[in-house]
């Protein structure tokens, strides 16, 4: 199934720190927290681990925003965006070793957090796949694909789908329909595309129209598999290499 966006908000201000949890909330993401020190931020990631973190540079206490950035890397990446408000050279140039995806300066407006949070999606995918993200087309925004997951607008909000939840992928000409068990998405992406950029570790292509998750295979027989109570059919010469992959799960 589709999840929201989980975004951590370390701020120290807790008025401006509920002002951008609620345009986060209005923008479509879901707000993890909203923290005013580096030090319960370590512990909230470690226990809750968001997509994004919204790190103010200039946090009092013991750990700034940088030294909290450090602390947050040591256990896996994790996508920064930092907040910050005229903040001095030095202080930029330690903020930019720790790999930022982002930087918003104090004030900004809701569309500066929406910028932000999509150059940082696009930002992980392209590290992730080491190609340049896929652009805006003419017909609409093409996803941003990870190892495990996919970013996809959806009613004017960026969602994630976890590859594992996914049954099955529709080719529609030029574009391709993503099926959940609750969801149909129809993306300005080709699958032959989509199949190029995903690991295939549970994804499997069985037909010229059809890219299935392996694991929500309910029965397979000569001509057809059934997920969820659709019929796809196997192209030829498809059942046994699907055998195959379903031994080796």
């Amino acid at each position: 199934m589709d999840t929201l966006i989980k975004i951590l908000v370390v701020e120290d201000e807790m008025i401006i720190g509920a002002k951008i949890s609620m345009q986060l909330t209005s923008l479509g993401y879901e707000v993890t927290g909203i923290l005013p020190r580096g030090e319960e931020a370590i512990l909230h990631v470690a226990d809750n681990r968001p997509d994004i973190v919204l790190l103010d540079i200039n946090l009092k206490g013991k750990l700034d925003g940088i030294e909290t950035a450090s602390q947050l890397q040591q256990h896996g990446p994790i996508p920064i965006i930092y907040i910050t408000a005229n903040s001095d050279e030095a202080t930029f140039n330690r903020a930019k070793s720790t790999k930022p995806y982002a930087f918003i300066a104090k004030p900004f407006k809701q569309l500066d957090l929406q910028r932000a949070i999509e150059l940082t999606i696009s930002r992980m995918a392209e590290n992730e796949n080491g190609l340049p993200a896929e652009k805006k087309t003419e017909d609409g925004e093409q996803p941003f694909i990870l190892s495990d997951r996919i970013f996809v607008r959806y009613k004017e909000k960026m969602i994630k789908i976890m590859l594992a939840d996914i049954l099955y992928m529709e080719a529609d000409r030029n574009y391709s329909r993503i099926f959940t068990s609750n969801k149909e998405y129809l993306l300005s992406i080709t699958l032959k595309t989509i199949e190029e950029k995903m690991s295939m570790q549970l994804f499997m292509r069985i037909h010229r129209s059809y890219l299935i998750n392996i694991t929500q295979v309910d029965e397979v027989t000569e001509n057809h598999v059934m997920i969820a109570k659709k019929c796809i059919p196997l192209g030829t010469g498809m059942r046994e290499q699907l055998m195959l992959r379903i031994q080796t799960l």
